[in-house]
């Protein structure tokens, strides 16, 4: 029986507003609550609605299982905007075959800033599972997979038992991702993604130049059913389902059916992760070198591969000691939903292929990365003298 885990991330980031050199020290609102508004309101119709009672349905009427990773500054939105979203959550919850995987709140860069943000970010984040879910996630995935020795290290003293990474060539080699893996010098297992798999859903379900076209549940079960590895673990962003690939591509037939070929009677047998755990010895695999899921390069040069992107994320850490010394909680919860990735993430000025994606998640609030910089970096300036005043006033 070949055990096959479906995993996928919710997120939305808050966007930020259009922000003038000129405004700087006016002190305006930094979020676009419309856009925000707006986005979340389409994509809750267009997908998370709609997906979530799919999987609800499966749930409680197939073998499947589903694993998920909600992100905090998901949750702050759909609260806002979309209880629905929520309500739907808990439904799925109910069912007793969603698992919850841990997450920065924020979605953010925060190991790369300092060891004691992340550590906040992560307390955070676990507490929210357990406020809202009465979940205690066993499993890690850290923002966007970003993955190496030093985190597995951080995670294993935070009390998890498991870490989630991308299934890299450059870190398995000849491996093949689908064998339980231990985490360089952790107890930790490795949990490792295969990207073809995933991606031939997330990316290539609805092009008609692909070869594999059209993509039905009973051939993408098939390919599962001959993988002779003990798991295959799938991931994919939620909003592959109705909002990156539309409704009318067929990728809600799809899921609907999916189960239906693929389960005990055809070999397959969903699970959700903390079931693919083993006890037997592990290969170790180190990784002394960042990783992640995003782009062909799969390391981080998504974030920090230019000098704007690496001009902004000093700027971004230089702010995190006078933020919290402020002891302001309004500002730090400002300047923590600036460190989410996709800010910086806006800012890529990559080529080809790897652009598209980027322009894709960029194009409804920024017009290009050079304009996404500069409000950023105005929000920050302002920030910062917002900040100042704050200390200095302490003072007198």
């Amino acid at each position: 029986m070949h055990k096959t885990a479906f995993c996928s991330v919710l997120h939305q980031p808050w966007r930020i507003s259009k922000f003038s050199f000129f405004e700087i020290g006016q002190h305006k609102k930094y979020f676009d609550d419309r856009l925000n508004e707006h986005l979340f309101k389409r994509i809750s119709r267009k997908s998370y609605i709609p997906t979530l009672q799919i999987m609800k349905d499966l749930c409680e009427d197939t073998e499947f299982k589903v694993n998920l990773s909600i992100t905090g500054t998901f949750f702050q939105q759909a609260e806002t905007y979309k209880p629905k979203v929520i309500k739907l959550l808990k439904k799925l919850n109910e069912t007793n075959k969603l698992e919850l995987i841990g997450e920065t709140f924020y979605h953010s860069l925060a190991f790369l800033i300092s060891p004691e943000e992340f550590k906040s970010q992560v307390l955070m984040h676990r507490k929210l599972l357990k406020d809202v879910f009465n979940h205690s996630a066993k499993i890690f995935r850290n923002t966007e997979s970003m993955y190496n020795d030093d985190v597995a290290n951080s995670i294993e003293k935070l009390k998890f038992k498991g870490i989630i990474t991308e299934g890299s060539a450059s870190l398995l080699g000849w491996r093949d991702p689908g064998y339980p893996y231990q985490a360089g010098n952790t107890n930790l297992q490795l949990f490792m993604r295969n990207y073809k798999l995933s991606d031939d859903i997330a990316f290539r379900f609805s092009s008609r130049d692909w070869k594999e076209f059209p993509l039905t549940a009973e051939k993408y079960a098939s390919w599962i059913k001959k993988r002779a590895t003990p798991h295959t673990l799938l991931f994919i962003d939620f909003e592959t389902f109705g909002e990156h690939q539309w409704e009318d591509t067929g990728i809600f037939e799809f899921l609907k059916y999916l189960p239906e070929k693929a389960n005990s009677n055809t070999g397959i047998k969903w699970t959700n992760l903390s079931e693919l755990f083993s006890k037997k010895r592990k290969v170790k695999l180190n990784c002394p070198n960042f990783i992640s899921w995003a782009d062909m390069d799969r390391d981080l040069s998504a974030w920090l591969g230019n000098d704007m992107q690496n001009s902004a994320f000093r700027f971004l850490k230089e702010l995190e000691l006078p933020v919290k010394q402020t002891k302001d909680k309004n500002l730090l919860e400002v300047w923590r939903r600036l460190t989410t990735s996709d800010h910086l993430y806006y800012l890529s000025t990559k080529f080809a292929g790897d652009e598209e994606v980027h322009s894709y998640f960029r194009e409804e609030a920024h017009a290009s990365p050079y304009e996404a910089f500069t409000n950023y970096m105005n929000i920050l300036q302002d920030l910062r003298s917002l900040v100042n005043k704050k200390l200095s006033s302490a003072k007198s």
